[in-house]
């Protein structure tokens, strides 16, 4: 994959993950893209499923839905030949029939959340999510293979922890991965961007008023009883990876 420095963060829907993107995407010397599995995932759902996202015949006409094209150019040339390339990655995109051979690659990096601030923040959109929906369990599962295969835990950054202490969270992960911090990282212009996928104006409001990440506010609202078994589950997960979390030094 040449010496672009390709950096993978894998994160739940719901996250601070567009925001991320925002951060990364302002640096000079950084390439951007958002969910390019996004078509592939969609294309492996039953039409029912694939029809409760939001503009979801949009994004299928937008990328490629053959996961082995989509590798192809993650593998080639960085947008601008830029040094650094930032790929935003949903971890429920990766599919059980795709190879993760090519995933050794990649500075895989992982975003968590607390799960009920996800879940509560998520059925606004998609009313009934298992926790796959969520991608808890694909993180773990990634996770795990990363760590076999590479005898170390790869980074992983809580959102309310970046949303407190953006500089020094921000600030230790690039340190991990041997890539100078840029205090450009910190605010961005508001609005649109070309690199964002047809599906921002369903989900990126929010991101578009944005100029640089929020203060932290804890939410108020609580998982409904009928998603009890679902947050049980991302809960065990999501302390999984906490355990393992950036903290700045």
């Amino acid at each position: 994959m040449g010496e672009t420095t390709r950096i993978a963060m894998w994160s739940g829907p719901r996250n601070i993950s567009t925001a991320l993107m925002r951060s990364w995407g302002s640096r000079a010397d950084t390439a951007v893209c958002d969910e390019p599995l996004y078509a592939h995932y969609l294309s492996t759902l039953a039409p029912g499923a694939c029809a409760a996202h939001p503009g979801a015949g949009d994004v299928m006409r937008s990328q490629p839905t053959d996961w082995r094209e989509v590798v192809a150019a993650l593998a080639g040339p960085a947008p601008g030949d830029k040094p650094v390339w930032y790929q935003k990655h949903m971890a429920h995109h990766l599919t059980p029939g795709m190879d993760r051979g090519w995933l050794l690659g990649l500075a895989n990096c992982f975003l968590i959340r607390d799960p009920a601030e996800m879940i509560t923040s998520f059925i606004r959109v998609i009313p009934e999510p298992s926790a796959e929906d969520l991608g808890l369990p694909q993180q773990v599962a990634l996770f795990e293979f990363v760590r076999e295969r590479t005898g170390r835990a790869p980074p992983v950054i809580d959102s309310r922890d970046v949303l407190e202490d953006p500089r020094g969270v921000l600030g230790a992960l690039c340190a991990r991965l041997g890539v100078a911090f840029d205090e450009a990282m910190l605010s961005w212009a508001p609005g649109a961007r070309p690199e964002d996928g047809v599906w921002a104006p369903h989900w990126y409001a929010g991101v578009y008023r944005s100029t640089g990440f929020a203060p932290y506010r804890p939410k108020d609202e609580r998982v409904p009883e009928r998603l009890t078994g679902v947050r049980e589950v991302c809960e065990d997960l999501y302390g999984r990876l906490a355990a393992h979390k950036i903290t700045p030094s």
